[in-house]
């Protein structure tokens, strides 16, 4: 038995899938297949149903617990060794939503390899409900999103805040309206709205259900960039991340057209898992990502 062994085993209880595990590790599905083989042979026992989709044996889950202790463990060994060198490497996987990958990260990112450059650094994008999950799975290190409810086994730190505002093209009717507009602007005007899984979508339908709003939503995107891209089209007006819009609105391509019931304040934060070992390198990270100014943050979902 060998760790590599123990980390596709783990793999394939996420993904379900021979072909995607090794994807994910950079194996062949004929290697994946072998690794099974040999641990199942080495204990005498079926670990895998291979039936599609593919999930574990009950001894497989089972040995899948012990499985994730025995790397924990092991990746804890390797970070607290590392920490004791003076130069710190390793890989850290980042998670975020799409426009905090464009446009916070690779300032920070840069000083970050500046100071650590034996560190690897993936950066993951995915909405803020995703993360979470991602983060609980071990699948990244730490993620930079909605700070979303009370979730145990989660520690998380607030950077900024934020607020989802109302936007239109310079041309569109609304932007000629001075002033506030009504909240049932929202049920007369063609929206362009994120996708049901970010928190930008969530709080817009909470609001449309408050007010007793029947919306028509003319496309669903998965990110603020293509939202923004789309209202300055004048394709319809978006409900997206104020801060995600400060750019444009300084550049007079978007107009935020102001509504008292969706002026509502969300966190956004780090996002690690509790009681998980953080090397010397990922703690000046957080570090210094903690002590950027609130007006660094131009971008969110």
């Amino acid at each position: 038995m060998n760790i590599s062994q123990l980390e596709t085993l783990i793999m394939i209880s996420k993904t379900l899938s021979f072909r995607k595990a090794g994807e994910l590790l950079n194996l062949t599905q004929p290697a994946v297949s072998a690794q099974i083989k040999s641990l199942e042979e080495e204990f005498k026992t079926q670990l895998v149903d291979r039936n599609q989709p593919v999930t574990l044996t009950d001894k497989g889950q089972v040995f899948l617990t012990h499985a994730e202790q025995i790397v924990n463990i092991v990746d804890d060994l390797k970070q607290r060794l590392a920490d004791l060198d003076e130069t710190p490497q390793g890989h850290i996987i980042l998670g975020t939503t799409t426009s905090i990958a464009i446009q916070i990260l690779p300032r920070v990112l840069s000083y970050f390899q500046d100071q650590f450059p034996h560190i690897k650094t993936s950066i993951q994008s995915m909405s803020s409900t995703q993360i979470y999950q991602h983060v609980e799975n071990g699948l990244i290190d730490v993620g930079i999103g909605y700070l979303i409810g009370n979730n145990p086994g989660m520690t998380t730190s607030t950077l900024y805040y934020d607020t989802f505002e109302l936007v239109v093209s310079p041309r569109h009717p609304l932007a000629a309206q001075p002033g506030r507009a009504r909240v049932e602007v929202l049920g007369e005007t063609p929206l362009i709205l994120l996708s049901p899984d970010t928190v930008g979508r969530m709080f817009a339908e909470e609001v449309f259900a408050k007010h007793g709003i029947q919306t028509h939503v003319i496309m669903e995107l998965t990110s603020s960039e293509e939202v923004k891209r789309m209202v300055e089209l004048d394709l319809g007006a978006g409900i997206i991340s104020k801060q995600s819009v400060a750019e444009e609105v300084r550049a007079g391509t978007l107009r935020i057209i102001p509504i008292m019931e969706l002026e509502v304040t969300h966190p956004v934060g780090v996002i690690t898992k509790s009681g998980k070992y953080v090397n010397s390198a990922m703690r000046q990270f957080l570090s210094d990502l903690k002590g950027m100014p609130e007006t660094q943050f131009i971008g969110s979902e």
